[in-house]
């Protein structure tokens, strides 16, 4: 086998925000745009619903049971959802300025030799403050 002097590889690197008033107010803002969407889609499934069941129960009786289940799991879901959320946003209102949150990661391509401490390369991230970057880190 022949052998190789480095190697470009993918490696995740970590996106984390440093907490500050703005950063609450944005993230408080898409959790309740979230919510709001979710309550939408509540009063659209308990209005299309109301339709369903009457035209079912014009065509057949026997389908209605599996219909109301249908209908029943969507609601649950968008319900489950909604209170997902709403654990998000008192979460959100609990967080520390100064304290840091993961916000999700990103790859980037790295040529590694032999020697590399690949631990060190694998835990690479970047600290954000206000969308700005403030901070790489390895």
């Amino acid at each position: 086998m022949a052998s190789i002097e480095n190697l470009t590889i993918k490696c995740p690197v970590t996106i984390k925000a440093k907490v500050t008033e703005d950063l609450k107010a944005h993230l408080a803002a898409e959790i309740q745009e979230a919510i709001k969407k979710a309550d939408l889609e509540l009063q659209q499934i308990d209005f299309h619903a109301k339709r369903m069941m009457s035209e079912q129960a014009k065509q057949d009786a026997q389908g209605l049971v599996g219909l109301r289940q249908q209908i029943d799991a969507e609601r649950q879901k968008r319900l489950e959802f909604k209170n997902h959320m709403l654990d998000k946003l008192k979460e959100t209102a609990q967080l520390e300025i100064g304290a840091e949150i993961v916000q999700g990661t990103m790859d980037r391509i790295v040529t590694v030799n032999v020697g590399d401490d690949l631990h060190k390369l694998m835990a690479t991230e970047i600290l954000l403050e206000d969308g700005k970057i403030v901070a790489f880190r390895c």
